[in-house]
């Protein structure tokens, strides 16, 4: 018995940090890493000048 809630526990902890990875997690680290790229290539364009054909 205490092995199975023990169990129990741990799958609903498991489900919610799933969740908030899912949810939470992967776009806020996917909008910062994009974002971040996006004002390292405008700093790089102020610097440096737009790129040339």
């Amino acid at each position: 018995m205490e092995q199975n809630i023990s169990s129990e526990k741990q799958r609903k902890y498991e489900k919610n940090t799933f969740l908030f990875l899912a949810v939470f997690l992967a776009p806020i680290l996917s909008v910062i890493i994009v974002g971040g790229f996006g004002f390292i290539v405008w700093i790089s364009q102020m610097l440096f000048g737009p790129p040339t054909s």
